[in-house]
């Protein structure tokens, strides 16, 4: 299993993030040491970054957005999210920018 994303004995699935906000485009950037690194369009400005982050992986992941939530990181390039819903498969293809819906 990789390093960046554990799975918890409820179902529930963590993502150790990196995010470069202020980026030309939103996209998957692949590893960035323990993290999956994520490039945002959205400027690090009002929680705008936090909310497209959130927006872009429910939306690459087929989820709703509720399904997707801000554990740490707030106000950090360093975030780790929860998501709910998902299966190991599809956020293991995530590394590759290839989730399996």
């Amino acid at each position: 299993m990789s390093s960046w994303f554990r799975v918890a004995a409820d179902g529930s699935i963590t993502l150790t993030l990196h995010i470069q906000p202020g980026a030309k485009k939103t996209e998957i950037a692949g590893r960035h040491g323990e993290a999956l690194k994520i490039r945002l369009a959205a400027p690090p400005v009002d929680g705008k970054a936090n909310e497209a982050l959130i927006k872009f992986v429910a939306q690459t992941l087929g989820l709703p957005k509720a399904a997707v939530r801000l554990k740490s990181g707030q106000t950090s390039r360093q975030k780790v999210l929860a998501v709910e819903g998902s299966n190991p498969a599809q956020i293991a293809a995530l590394e590759d920018g290839q989730p399996q819906a």
